[in-house]
C-alpha cells in the first residue's frame, strides 16, 4: 500500500541523514571529489527518498465525465513493473536515489546497474535499504566490470521481464541502450550528455557572475552534466570578466586529496577523462586561444589537473564542440544577444544553460529563447529535489525528481464502467 511505501522510503531516508558521513567517505573514496562535495550530494541524495515517500500517497486518478448515462470512466495510475536503473560514477548515490525514490514510491522494483568505477555507494544503500525493511527482491544492486558493462546493459534492455530503463550517462551509451529497449518497446528514460553554455551580458553583475562560474564549471572537476562547457561573454565585459574569472580560480580552487579540508578539486575519475582535458587545450591552444590560468597536469601527478581557463576561444575549436568533463573554461567574446543564444543554440543537446543579466526583457527573450530543459537565470547551480531535471534534444528523455518524476513509473489505465 501507498502508506506503508511511503513509511518505508521515510525510514530509508533518515538512515542515510544518520549515516551520512559514512556513506560520505565511501563516495570520496571512490569517485575522488572532496569530502565536503561528497556530504552535501548524501544530503541531495537523501532528500529524493524523502521527496518521493510524500508522493507515495499523492498519486491520484481521474474520474472523467462520460457521454453516455449508463457509463462511468475512470483512470487509474499502476506501476509500470520491474525497473532497469543505469547510474553513472561522478554521483554515484543521488542518481540512485533520484531514479530508484520515484520507483518504489510508485510500487515498482528495481534492478540498479551502477557504474563500474563507483559500485560501493549503491551497495552501502543496498544495506540501508535492509535496515530500513524494505522488502527482499525490491532494491537490487548488480555490480559488473568494465569489460561486462555493456553486455550487462544489453541485457537489462533486452530482457521481457524488464517493462522500464532509466539511465544517466552520455548520449553515446544512451543511443545504444535506446536501440536495445526498442525491441520490447520498453518505457524509457535518458538523461544524456550536456554542453552546457554560460551567457554574461554586458548587463550582467560581473562579480555575480564569476560566482556562478566558479560554482557551475570546477563542482566535481567540472565532471558533472551540468557543469558549464561554454562561457559567452558579451563584448563590453569581456576583459574585466576573465581577469576576476582568472583570480578567483588562482583563490579559491586548491587541488588535492578529497579528504584534505582544504581541497576543492579532487582528481578526474580516471587517465582516460586526464587525457582529453589535454587533448582540448591542445587543439585550442594550436588554433589560437591562450592559457590565462592552468592549463597542465597538477604536480600531485596522475588524475590531478591544474583547473584552467582560456581565453581568445572561437566555435572551431574542440572544447566548445565537445563536452569536455574536467575543470577547463573556455570563453567565447560576442557582440550581439542574437549572436549568443545562436551559438548557444548550435549544439544537438540541450540539458542545462545560464546566463546572467540585469536586463528583464532580457531575461525573458533569453529563457525562452535557449534549447535546454533547464535554465539558470543569475544562478550557477539549480539542482533541487522539487525542480524536475532532464533535457531537450539529444540530452535525454524524461524528467526526474519534482511532482514530474513518479510519472516515469506510471502506466495510466482507462477504465470504463458500462450498463449501469
Amino acid at each position: 500500500p501507498s502508506q506503508e511505501r511511503s513509511v518505508r522510503l521515510r525510514r530509508w531516508y533518515e538512515l542515510m541523514v544518520k549515516n551520512k558521513e559514512e556513506l560520505a567517505r565511501i563516495i570520496t573514496a571512490e569517485n575522488g571529489k572532496p569530502l565536503k562535495e561528497a556530504q552535501g550530494e548524501i544530503m541531495y541524495s537523501a532528500s529524493f527518498l524523502e521527496w518521493f515517500a510524500e508522493e507515495a500517497r499523492r498519486i491520484y486518478g481521474d474520474v472523467i465525465p462520460a457521454s453516455a448515462k449508463d457509463r462511468r470512466i475512470l483512470v487509474l495510475k499502476q506501476p509500470v513493473g520491474v525497473a532497469a536503473i543505469i547510474t553513472p560514477w561522478n554521483f554515484p548515490s543521488a542518481m540512485i536515489t533520484r531514479k530508484v525514490g520515484a520507483a518504489l514510491a510508485a510500487g515498482c522494483t528495481v534492478v540498479v546497474k551502477p557504474a563500474e568505477d563507483t559500485p560501493l555507494s549503491a551497495l552501502a544503500l543496498g544495506e540501508l535499504a535492509n535496515q530500513a525493511e524494505i522488502p527482499a527482491g525490491v532494491y537490487n544492486v548488480v555490480p559488473c566490470s568494465r569489460q561486462q558493462a555493456a553486455a550487462v546493459g544489453e541485457v537489462l534492455c533486452t530482457d521481457p521481464l524488464v517493462s522500464k530503463i532509466s539511465f544517466t550517462g552520455s548520449t553515446a551509451t544512451g543511443k545504444i541502450l535506446l536501440k536495445h529497449a526498442a525491441g520490447t518497446v520498453k518505457r524509457v528514460s535518458m538523461e544524456l550528455g550536456g554542453h552546457a553554455p554560460f551567457i554574461v551580458f554586458d548587463s550582467a553583475n560581473v562579480d555575480r557572475a564569476v560566482a556562478g562560474a566558479l560554482a557551475s564549471k570546477y563542482r566535481n572537476s567540472g565532471q558533472t552534466c551540468v557543469c558549464t562547457n561554454r562561457f559567452l561573454v558579451q563584448k563590453g565585459i569581456h576583459d574585466e570578466f576573465v581577469e576576476k574569472f582568472a583570480k578567483a580560480i588562482e583563490k579559491e580552487l586548491h587541488v588535492g586529496n578529497g579528504f584534505d579540508a582544504k581541497t576543492t578539486q579532487g582528481p578526474l575519475i580516471n587517465e582516460k577523462a586526464v587525457e582529453k582535458v589535454e587533448k582540448h587545450i591542445k587543439d585550442a591552444v594550436s588554433q589560437g586561444a591562450c592559457i590565462v590560468t592552468g592549463g597542465s597536469r597538477h604536480s600531485l601527478g596522475k588524475n590531478f589537473f591544474e583547473p584552467t581557463l582560456l581565453s581568445n576561444v572561437t566555435t572551431k575549436m574542440l572544447c566548445t564542440q565537445e563536452e569536455t568533463f574536467g575543470p577547463l573554461a573556455p570563453v567565447i567574446k560576442f557582440e550581439t544577444e542574437a549572436e549568443a543564444v545562436a551559438i548557444a543554440n548550435a549544439a544537438d543537446v540541450g540539458l542545462a544553460g545560464y546566463f546572467y543579466s540585469q536586463d528583464p526583457a532580457q531575461i525573458w527573450r533569453v529563457a525562452e529563447q535557449l534549447e535546454v530543459g533547464m535554465v539558470g537565470v543569475n544562478e550557477g547551480i539549480i539542482s533541487s529535489v522539487e525542480c524536475p531535471f532532464g533535457g531537450v534534444k539529444q540530452s535525454g528523455l524524461g524528467r526526474e525528481g519534482s511532482k514530474y518524476g513518479i510519472d516515469e513509473y506510471l502506466e495510466i489505465k482507462y477504465v470504463c464502467l458500462g450498463g449501469l
